[in-house]
């Protein structure tokens, strides 16, 4: 084996970011919010994590498993304008400091997490909130219908 590859930190899993999003989305169902993973709140945005709670407030939480991974993140002021809280999930491990003060910050693992900083509220318009619940909630039906009838894919498309 090559001394330098030997010498180098362990590749992460792909599924960091997937553990990470799991422990964020049960603490957050503990504060009373429901999430989808994947979201989709406009065509070429893919937000890690959509919370939605139980005032219709909506936030989006992106899930980082290292700095190589934050740093590549090219996208995630533009998810700004789509929810009333913006928060980056990360392990214990990640220097935190790197991360914009003007965020929100929570400490995750694979089981749970908790906000060590609340994201600034800015709320949404009307209008688009609106919007981004209808797509939440046809989103989450459209998952459960799938686990529900696996084949039904192939019925309608």
């Amino acid at each position: 084996m090559n001394s330098l590859i030997a010498q180098t930190a362990p590749p992460l899993s792909p599924l960091a970011g997937q553990r990470l999003a799991r422990g964020v989305a049960r603490a957050l169902r503990a504060m009373d919010f429901v999430t989808v993973e994947e979201m989709i709140p406009t065509q070429g945005l893919r937000v890690d994590l959509m919370a939605l709670g139980p005032k219709g407030e909506l936030w989006v939480i992106e899930c980082k498993s290292g700095v190589a991974d934050f740093r590549a993140d090219q996208k995630w002021q533009f998810y700004l304008g789509f929810c009333d809280r913006f928060f980056w999930a990360v392990d214990a491990d990640f220097p935190s400091h790197i991360l914009p003060q003007d965020t929100g910050l929570i400490l995750a693992d694979a089981y749970d997490a908790q906000i060590i900083r609340m994201a600034p509220h800015t709320p949404l318009a009307g209008a688009r909130r609106k919007a981004l619940v209808h797509k939440f909630a046809r989103q989450a039906a459209l998952r459960l219908h799938a686990l529900r009838d696996p084949g039904v894919g192939a019925l309608i498309g």
